[in-house]
């Protein structure tokens, strides 16, 4: 389970070290791709394998099916760790996400997401302020 937030600089290279405690679960390689939000998400290539299954089924008659289709696919990259744990972050998922010099990698159950920090902080902000009225809808959905 990917759980926890950390901070870690993006070095001039575009390479972000991911902790340790990620790595292990990540595995061998990952896929990193535009995350929802404009942050970035990293999938573990099992958790990606099914998300791409259901992508997959999505009708392609279906403008918002061939959208989300597009956002997850065609910006996805396998990535790698080097021998420092950092994996490459391309330039066009560096501008998406508007990464800086510090980002945030926070592990959310079956993927992690690297965010820049003053963005993350800002909705992290909003988020906690909004706790109450979230847990309510979810409630009402059945989901808690």
């Amino acid at each position: 389970m990917l759980i926890g937030e950390y901070k870690h600089n993006l070095d001039a290279k575009k390479r972000l070290a991911v902790p340790s405690k990620f790595r292990k679960e990540l595995g061998e390689g990952a896929v990193l791709t535009r995350g929802l939000d404009n942050c970035l998400f990293v999938f573990p290539m099992k958790h990606w394998n099914q998300l791409v299954e259901k992508i997959a089924g999505l009708p392609i008659s279906h403008h918002d099916g061939r959208s989300f289709s597009r956002l997850m696919l065609s910006g996805a990259s396998e990535v790698e760790f080097d021998s420092l744990g950092r994996i490459l972050i391309p330039e066009h998922l560096k501008k998406y996400a508007d990464l800086k010099k510090v980002c945030v990698v926070a592990g959310v159950y079956s993927r992690l997401e690297i965010w820049d920090e003053n963005k993350w902080e800002s909705y992290k902000a909003d988020l906690e302020k909004n706790s109450d009225a979230i847990a309510e809808k979810l409630g009402e959905m059945g989901a808690i």
